[in-house]
């Protein structure tokens, strides 16, 4: 995908200081890598950096990367999804230090049509791959979803 113009803005819901990822780096039918750097303005923010627990939550944004992507090139809007679970999550830091840059890479294993998915996920700093997970995830088809749930 020509990523020329578009903005993380463009393809994350997330807005404020829930977006957690800074750039949109790389984007294909399967794979998606963002980047984020570690302020020290971060919602989750300790004397010293972001808890490396935290990682999930990055995974997840690159994720809706991807799929905010893949909404652009089927010409429809971005929508909202929704972190089912994760398995194997593994970080080498028990936090991520303020000024760090991360990298997270996401591989979409599975995507079927009623909008569940399953991607590898990875963190790097630098070139050393410090997490990894597998997410599962769910796109409603219906952008109305969550208000036909509250009724």
């Amino acid at each position: 995908m020509d990523l020329r113009g578009i903005t993380i803005d463009d393809v994350v819901p997330h807005r404020g200081a829930m977006r957690l990822v800074d750039r949109l780096l790389a984007c294909d039918a399967n794979h998606v890598v963002v980047a984020a750097e570690i302020r020290i303005d971060h919602p989750f923010a300790s004397d010293t950096g972001v808890p490396g627990w935290l990682g999930i939550e990055y995974m997840a944004q690159a994720i809706a990367a991807w799929s905010g992507c893949r909404a652009r090139r089927r010409k429809v809007p971005v929508q909202m999804g929704f972190l089912l679970g994760s398995r194997r999550y593994q970080c080498a830091r028990s936090q991520f230090a303020f000024g760090t840059q991360l990298r997270i890479e996401a591989h979409c294993e599975l995507f079927d049509n009623d909008g569940m998915g399953m991607f590898s996920c990875r963190i790097l700093i630098g070139d050393e791959a410090i997490a990894q997970a597998n997410l599962a995830v769910f796109e409603p088809q219906d952008p109305t979803f969550l208000e036909s749930q509250t009724r």
